[in-house]
């Protein structure tokens, strides 16, 4: 069984993968947990990490049997084919949510420097500084092709 990306409408992830772990299928929506501030307080609002996305895991030939869940658009293609996510990906994204989050010293630093990560989940990887600002600096990990936003 592989694992597939599926596209859904703005703000259905979480119902998507109810409906989908309803119907037998191994439904994973990575979510994080966020601050948010309305007129007179403060709420921590557990958010989707990658919106409008869910990963499943099914047979190829259940494939069609998702479209029968309300909030699904397509799959996510990948060279004219629905895009194959390996289960160590999978793994990897669900390892890194569990960890908690770590506080990173970062000395200065300027784009285009390559530095190495010491602590966290991308302990060990070499990244290269794509933007620097007063409040984020954003690193592309090139081994996973994955661009990091850390906030200062």
């Amino acid at each position: 069984m592989n694992w597939y990306a599926l596209y859904t409408k703005p703000r259905n992830e979480k119902k998507v993968a109810q409906h989908l772990q309803q119907l037998g299928f191994e439904a994973y929506c990575p979510v994080v947990i966020k601050m948010k501030k309305w007129s007179d307080r403060y709420k921590k609002v557990e958010e989707p990490l990658l919106p409008s996305y869910v990963f499943v895991q099914l047979p190829d030939a259940n494939r069609e049997l998702v479209f029968q869940v309300p909030g699904i658009v397509q799959y996510v293609y990948w060279l004219g084919k629905p895009a194959v996510i390996l289960p160590h990906e999978i793994a990897a994204l669900k390892q890194s949510l569990a960890q908690p989050v770590v506080a990173v010293a970062i000395s200065a630093v300027r784009p285009n420097d390559a530095i190495q990560i010491q602590d966290g989940p991308f302990k060990g990887n070499e990244a290269i500084v794509k933007q620097v600002s007063p409040h984020r600096i954003t690193l592309l990990l090139a081994s996973l092709n994955l661009l990091l936003t850390i906030e200062r």
